[in-house]
């Protein structure tokens, strides 16, 4: 490559896009284009792209792909490579539209027959740091670590990492110049570069201290003791070759591609032309329309700089006068939308005070107002109680629409000041969660996926652990960048995701109709709380503590000796060597699992098993229940108010935490008797509204089993139509064993339990279950084919959809170990009934909610447990609430089969359910 004019001081970035398209497919979801075509890989490179040329100035740059084919290391080493899969069919559809929109985006693309992408990046930065230029690797591959030196660095954009020379020594312990020596001792499994058998990083790290060198190592490789040592001498004749194959060559003949870096390789503007294109032919909406702003503004392309990043300029204000104040009130009563959040004093909403809050109406514009900072270096702020005031009319008017991350909080705290929220028009939380169920979705998590921004982190302005200070101490100039870069963030999130929720209508009616919904009767119902009894409780912890003892005392009896009942270790050492118990599994280091599926299997035939089962249930209630609940009664409200987190479970269904009120067991007496805990205040009465064998009725609805679908219609007891069809008898003649066989099957078919589990549930053998199960899809074809079919779709699409259009991901269908892989399958099978299950519940605490309200009733709704809706109901309005409960129910969907409601009223939570 002939040298034309000095370079010194100019910067090179190379992407390792091989390195980023595996790791672009693998992070995003299964998206798809109009055509049905896989985008999610090409969608990951554009914004990982578009992100590098935003945060990295170069003035030369390239994206090195491999090339297909052998190299010159296949002619070395012929097992090089050997055992790497096949690239999924979904990545290598993708890879023409990747290299395609590479180029449409600007970036030089190398692809080089013959030699590998590390190869060609390790001539390039050699070539360009002799003459004098910064180069900038961005990658994901530890190999190139070999390659960073004072001018050289790499980083890694999925994790934000940067490896300088100290980077280097400080995440593998050894100098950029010893990594080739580390990684001929470790071997390379992707590459099936076999190392020093049992030698990982530190044992390599070791020997390089202690030697200095692999030639060092293998100098005075008699002196190392032990197996490893035994290791290293069997393989000291292949270790030069190892050492051939993990060394990245720097000095590849490129004349035939690359005529000089500042001739190929000068970064160049992006094509909005080009970009046009791939937008709309992969259904990339929000980028397309971003394209077409652009031309509306500036008319058409000409040579101009990249103008498309998904970032925008910063313009953020700390709002300290009236009149600044009074400038942002106009602005957000003027516009359309406007991102709102505040900033609090605790995590707990029930207990958070306002330390101030944050709007944004446009992308790169925000404002920060802070009214409770304190400390000795407090700023000028306005007082809260007068801007709260003065935003009440605007916050609580439904026509100023609003958005939000995690709405549902913000509300709470209002809520604290008087203050109903209105206006929740779009929440990112929620979208998120439509969009992405099993991906995270904290602002952070998704700034960095969608748009490509990594965020000020709250750590980084509160400090960590011990020394973490409240938010009302944090500096007013780190608070207010923190705090209006949220509000900014949030609306920018909302427009790069909304339109993906919005193409699709089925997604569009489940955020729509279910989730948002669903937000503000979880806001009201967590604000309702729930009355316990504490004394009851406390009455309880004492009882549990005395059959504690009672039963500890037991298990010394049965073990010959006192022992700690929640030591793994000990009661594996009584069990399997002073007791000689049979091993029914083992952990993954090999030894002897007690865990509570062998003390299950244990019990049925050992005392000391059943005890420790009895002694574990008990002090989890006690722990979790008894003891925990009475002190989170609310001191204002008297109350206990649990959490609804709503974006968690995949199947869409809720979660209660802090406290949980949706695991207390009901199978056991201890359990329905914390229930009994839960009571009505005088005058009042606990109504039980559940749906009535939910998920089997779903499985009817969605299979279409004619079978099924006469069951229900005719309203038979379906546990014993089932046995009547298994065991080739009339209804009339089936026992009760019969039943509980038959039962067992239909529950635990729809969780993708095999014959093998339910051998092991119902106590026979493998042989007689497989035939339960043959007769079962025999007699209910329609069940067979459904789950077959989602099976195939499931694998072919990564995501399976509840009747509503709920998209529940399956991420591990295609890929992950075997075990992995086939509970994926299962969840596949099961998840569509669980979601449906989740989104009917969802939908009926909304028409419950707005009949209260429409109704002006004093009935409140007060906890939602998973298929069961507890409300807190006057006595004068028992008779219609338990009327209309099963119609609201019932009428939120119509099904092939009629849904049933049964309702249960009682003095506390027990008594009615």
């Amino acid at each position: 490559m002939p040298e034309e004019r000095s370079l010194e001081g100019k910067t090179l970035l190379l992407v390792d896009g091989s390195s980023y398209l595996y790791r672009a497919y693998h992070a995003m979801p299964d998206l798809r284009g109009p055509e049905g075509g896989p985008t999610g890989a090409l969608y990951g490179m554009i914004n990982m792209l578009r992100r590098m040329r935003k945060e990295v100035t170069a003035e030369y740059s390239a994206c090195v792909f491999d090339a297909k084919g052998k190299t010159f290391r296949d002619d070395w080493y012929p097992d090089y490579k050997a055992n790497r899969p096949s690239m999924p069919d979904d990545l290598s559809r993708q890879i023409e539209p990747i290299h395609v929109a590479v180029r449409a985006l600007g970036w030089p693309l190398l692809m080089i027959e013959g030699v590998e992408a590390d190869d060609v990046i390790g001539t390039l930065s050699t070539a360009a740091e002799q003459r004098g230029m910064n180069v900038i690797v961005s990658t994901g591959d530890k190999d190139l670590a070999q390659l960073v030196s004072d001018h050289v660095t790499l980083i890694n954009t999925m994790t934000n990492e940067k490896l300088d020379r100290a980077g280097v020594i400080a995440k593998f312990g050894v100098p950029p110049e010893r990594i080739i020596d580390y990684l001929s001792l470790i071997g390379d499994t992707v590459d099936n570069v076999p190392g020093v058998e049992k030698c990982g990083p530190k044992t390599a790290l070791k020997w390089l201290t202690q030697f200095d060198s692999l030639d060092g190592i293998v100098a005075h490789a008699d002196e190392i003791k032990g197996a490893v040592g035994d290791n290293l001498r069997r393989a000291l004749d292949f270790l030069p070759m190892a050492k051939k194959l993990v060394t990245v060559e720097r000095h590849c003949d490129l004349t035939d591609h690359i005529v000089s870096i500042e001739d190929s390789l000068q970064s160049r503007p992006e094509s909005r032309e080009e970009l046009r294109d791939v937008f709309t032919r992969h259904g990339f909406k929000t980028w397309l329309r971003e394209v077409e702003i652009a031309d509306a503004v500036e008319g058409p392309e000409t040579d101009v700089p990249p103008a498309l990043s998904v970032d925008h300029e910063r313009h953020y204000d700390t709002v300290q006068t009236w009149e600044q104040f009074d400038a942002w009130l106009d602005k957000i009563n003027a516009a359309e939308l406007t991102s709102f959040d505040t900033e609090t004093t605790a995590l707990d909403p029930m207990l958070a005070q306002i330390v101030g809050l944050s709007f944004s109406v446009e992308a790169g514009r925000a404002a920060y107002v802070p009214v409770a900072h304190r400390g000795p270096d407090a700023p000028v702020q306005l007082p809260r109680d007068e801007v709260l005031a003065k935003l009440k009319p605007w916050l609580e008017s439904a026509d100023h629409k609003k958005v939000g991350q995690h709405l549902k909080y913000d509300e709470q705290v209002l809520a604290n000041y008087g203050i109903e929220m209105r206006g929740i028009e779009h929440d990112t939380l929620l979208e998120s969660y439509v969009l992405e169920s099993h991906r995270p979705h904290d602002m952070d998590n998704l700034a960095l996926r969608h748009l490509g921004i990594k965020t000020i982190k709250y750590e980084e302005v509160a400090g960590k652990g011990a020394s973490q200070i409240g938010f009302d101490e944090v500096a007013l100039e780190q608070a207010a960048e923190y705090a209006a870069e949220d509000a900014d963030v949030t609306l920018r999130l909302h427009q790069a995701m909304y339109p993906q929720v919005a193409v699709e209508k089925t997604l569009d009616h489940v955020y729509r109709t279910i989730e948002v919904p669903t937000s503000r009767v979880l806001r009201k119902m967590e604000r309702t709380g729930v009355l316990i009894d504490a004394e009851k409780l406390r009455q309880q912890s004492s009882e549990i503590a005395t059959r504690l003892i009672q039963l500890e005392g037991e298990a010394y009896v049965l073990a010959g000796g006192e022992f700690n009942l929640g030591s793994p270790k000990q009661i594996g050492q009584i069990f399997f060597e002073k007791l000689e118990l049979p091993v029914v599994k083992k952990t993954p280091s090999g030894a002897p699992s007690t865990d509570e599926e062998v003390l299950q299997k244990l019990a049925e035939d050992y005392p000391l098993p059943k005890i420790l089962l009895e002694h574990r249930g008990l002090s989890k209630l006690k722990s979790t229940y008894t003891d925990k609940l009475p002190r989170m009664v609310n001191a204002q409200t008297g109350r206990v108010h649990t959490n609804y987190a709503q974006a968690v479970a995949v199947t869409g269904r809720l979660a209660s935490n802090d406290p949980n009120l949706q695991n207390i067991p009901v199978r056991t007496g201890e359990g329905r008797r914390i229930r009994e805990a839960f009571i009505a205040p005088p005058g009042h009465k606990l109504v039980s509204a559940d749906y009535s064998q939910i998920e089997l009725r779903i499985m009817a609805h969605i299979s279409g089993d004619e079978s099924l679908l006469r069951a229900f219609s005719q309203g038979e007891d379906i546990h014993r139509a089932t046995a009547a069809e298994i065991f080739s008898v009339t209804p009339l003649e089936v026992s009760s064993d019969q039943r509980r066989v038959a039962k067992v099957i239909n529950f635990g078919l729809i969780y993708g339990m095999s014959s093998f589990g339910l051998a092991s549930n119902l106590g026979i053998t493998r042989d007689a279950a497989k035939m339960y199960i043959d007769r079962y899809f025999a007699r209910y074809p329609g069940v067979a084919r459904y789950m077959e079919e989602t099976r195939l779709s499931a694998k072919a699409k990564g995501y399976v959809e509840t009747v509503f259009g709920r998209r529940l991901w399956l991420p591990e269908i295609n890929g992950g170990n075997g075990p992995r892989r086939q509970g994926a399958e299962r969840a596949a099978i099961n998840a569509p009934m669980q979601g449906t299950a989740a989104d009917l519940i969802k939908l009926s605490m909304i028409a419950v909610q707005q009949w209260i309200e429409d109704s002006k009733i004093g009935t409140r709704m007060i906890m939602q447990v998973h298929d069961e809706l507890i409300l807190e109901v006057p006595d004068a309005e028992l008779s219609d609430v338990r009327k209309r409960l099963p119609e609201l129910m019932c009428g939120v969907a119509e099904l092939k089969v009629p849904l049933v409601a049964e309702v249960g009223a009682g003095l506390n939570w027990e008594e009615a359910h």
